[in-house]
């Protein structure tokens, strides 16, 4: 269960029997308000920054995923392949092993 903290809001007085018309529950409404605004402002955020990126970013991106690729150690090094247990799925049945 999430704790509960209170927490003491001035507001007008017309704003707040504009809440009651739609919600007997006025905390939970001002709740999911206030969530719905972190939303909206997150959202936000995301989209100055994707506007206006990081310049680290920017080279990364420029870089290009074929020169990325290129960069990364051979599989070879990453994957040895007589280890463990050849398998094959299965739909059904999952992950089953293959004899040789």
């Amino acid at each position: 269960m999430a704790t509960i903290e209170r927490v003491t809001v001035s507001l007008p007085v017309e704003l707040v029997e504009s809440i009651g018309r739609y919600e007997h529950n006025r905390s939970r409404f001002i709740a999911e308000a206030v969530k719905h605004e972190l939303v909206r402002r997150r959202r936000g955020g995301l989209l100055r920054s994707l506007k206006s990126p990081h310049p680290e970013a920017t080279d990364l991106s420029e870089t290009g995923l074929a020169d990325w690729g290129a960069s990364l150690p051979d599989n070879d090094r990453l994957v040895d392949e007589s280890a463990g247990k050849p398998v094959r799925w299965v739909e059904g049945q999952g992950w089953v092993g293959v004899s040789e």
